[in-house]
């Protein structure tokens, strides 16, 4: 019998408040930031906040996962094991780390997840992490299906990949030049995002080619129409970016993804969700709504588009509409939606940067501003604030409720209740009461107090009623004889949570990479042991203890040269500059590369 492979749709939480809003909205398993070390350094958690969260998912089987993701200085490392012991003990289900040192220290049992921090993008990296005990890798968002499929045949390890959200123009980890410029380190939690700013490009003869153009900046992540596709390739955990992002994003987002997954499960037998219970939302799942900056599925069908976000590295939202005509009161709209007083609009003024409107009134096709600003006929309008829709968001909006049916039978000395759900789990009290004859059928009366589990994680599905004769029982008696089995009934669910735990056991099989340069990140003694227990020599300790001259400081698979339709590969038409090309910003001097060969970019210093 084949069994079928559990499919995880894995949310952001900022903190405790979006971790259960996540959950409720139909997340099989959420993410949050560890009290220290975490990728997100603005947003970390307290162990009382995780554990709260924790055991608020393990009444549907869903799973917490903490990101302690950064890499460690040797000081740091006993406060470290301290802090992963205490997360087991608050019962958190997995780690999800980057720096290679944790795997040499005295560790619980605690699944541990290969951050896409490691920068996991080959068969060898991921059959090398299978075999050293993790439990979960993070592929890079830059993979293609062929990528991803080449390495599910590979290992029996679940895949986490990215569907949703920001993208680093770099590959995971290999971006060093927020701690180049500023000193404040991507691998440390603490990047400032020099990718998002505006450039001039210009060649070696200072030609200028573009002007205050954010061409290191990406559009967003979006994989809702490659869902199957993933699965098929082998993924197992559909990941979605966001631990900054605010509760509104984390709600719809996660909303609309499992409303997909779900029409895809229903037809999948072979594919099972890994969490119990059904959510339901008080509105309709949107991804334009949210924060976006326009959306790609990046490199997943190889390269075939323009990935950049050019004019704007903020959120642009969705198309409403194009100007018909202005005038020095309101604006006229050819709208594609309705819109609604208290709207944020925005839109590329002739400067090509982005451009807001606040509207203060809409009247039919008309808008009333503010202020009118600088704008033109046939100028495209998008909208990045809908004001009834973050309302709606703003009040409870989904629900979850796991099935259960409930059996009341007579007994010679009562009655005995059972209550079972979806998952199987089962159990019964037995009370000692009176039996008295109605004078009335009390079936339907019975059926819908019992099935009355308000506030609770249950939804009774059905009522079976086995009496010999018309009896009647008190309200209040079944009033109170339902909440002691469903609290029964959800106690018996905790204590049967299938926490998963591994004995992490020593490893020596060798490392893809013999040497290792600044690329790998060591900056810590552990660290470099483990290399050297598989097999490697550290060269290079991190850049962050070692900055390195006259190195890439990041690599990415965007290429500015492609985008600008110069690729030798697949363009016919030449650039007509004179490389080396470079990106200035201020003081700021940056030098690309282009290797063609591995199709790739380089960033340099200088």
């Amino acid at each position: 019998m084949i069994t079928a492979r559990k499919i995880e749709l894995l949310a952001p939480a900022k903190n405790a408040e979006f971790g259960r809003e996540a959950i409720l909205h139909g997340a099989d398993a959420v993410y949050i930031g560890a009290p220290k070390f975490s990728a997100r350094a603005s947003a970390g958690n307290s162990l009382e906040d995780i554990e709260s969260l924790a055991k608020f998912a393990h009444q549907y089987h869903a799973r917490v996962y903490v990101a302690l993701n950064t890499i460690l200085n040797d000081e740091e490392l006993i406060e470290t094991e301290r802090l992963i012991h205490e997360l087991y003990e608050i019962g958190i289900d997995a780690l999800i780390i980057q720096d290679l040192g944790i795997m040499q220290l005295n560790l619980p049992p605690i699944p541990l997840h290969a951050s896409t921090q490691m920068d996991n993008r080959t068969v060898e990296k991921a059959i090398f992490l299978e075999k050293a005990g993790f439990s979960q890798i993070v592929l890079a968002r830059e993979l293609t299906i062929e990528e991803i499929t080449n390495i599910a045949s590979a290992v029996s390890t679940p895949l986490e990949v990215f569907i949703h959200g920001a993208l680093c123009v770099s590959f995971s980890g290999q971006c060093y030049l927020s701690s180049a410029l500023s000193g404040r380190s991507a691998n440390r939690g603490t990047c400032s995002q020099p990718c998002r700013l505006p450039y001039n490009l210009v060649d070696s003869d200072g030609t200028e080619i573009a002007s205050g153009k954010h061409l290191l900046s990406m559009k967003d992540l979006n994989q809702s129409n490659n869902l199957e596709e993933l699965l098929d390739a082998g993924v197992s955990s559909l990941k979605i970016e966001g631990r900054l992002k605010d509760l509104s994003y984390v709600k719809n987002v996660v909303a609309f993804y499992r409303q997909q997954l779900d029409k895809i499960l229903a037809q999948r037998t072979e594919l099972i969700r890994s969490s119990s219970g059904k959510s339901a939302y008080s509105f309709t799942p949107d991804l334009q709504k949210s924060f976006n900056r326009d959306f790609t599925d990046y490199f997943l069908h190889n390269r075939k588009e323009k990935v950049w976000s050019i004019d704007s590295p903020k959120s642009i939202g969705e198309f409403v509409g194009t100007v018909s005509e202005v005038t020095t009161r309101y604006i006229r709209l050819q709208a594609k939606a309705k819109l609604n007083n208290g709207d944020g609009l925005c839109f590329l003024n002739h400067k090509k940067e982005l451009d807001g409107i606040h509207v203060n009134r809409v009247e039919g096709d008309l808008i009333f501003p503010l202020r009118i600003p600088e704008i033109k006929k046939g100028t495209r309008i998008y909208r990045n604030n809908d004001h009834e829709f973050e309302k709606i968001l703003s009040k409870k909006t989904a629900e979850r409720k796991i099935s259960a049916q409930i059996q009341l039978r007579e007994t010679s000395i009562g009655f005995e209740l059972k209550m079972e759900d979806e998952d199987g789990f089962c159990t019964s009290i037995d009370y000692s009461a009176k039996k008295e004859t109605a004078q009335k059928d009390q079936t339907e009366n019975i059926k819908n107090n019992l099935k009355k589990t308000g506030d609770t994680i249950f939804s009774v599905a059905s009522v079976d009623i086995q009496f010999s004769e018309n009896l009647f029982i008190p309200a209040s008696s079944l009033s109170q004889w339902r909440r002691e089995i469903t609290e029964k009934l959800l106690l018996i669910r905790l204590e049967n949570y299938p926490r998963q735990e591994i004995v992490h056991m020593p490893t020596t099989h060798a490392f893809p990479t013999k040497e290792i340069t600044y690329l790998g990140n060591v900056s810590n003694n552990k660290a470099k042991s483990f290399y050297v227990q598989h097999q490697a020599s550290v060269k290079q300790q991190a850049f962050e203890l070692e900055q390195q001259s006259d190195v890439p400081l990041m690599f990415t698979r965007h290429c500015i040269k492609h985008s600008m339709g110069w690729c030798p590969k697949d363009h016919q038409e030449k650039s007509p500059y004179k490389e080396p090309f470079f990106l200035l910003h201020d003081k700021t001097k940056l030098r690309l590369e282009f290797d063609c060969k591995q199709c790739q970019m380089k960033v340099y210093k200088g």
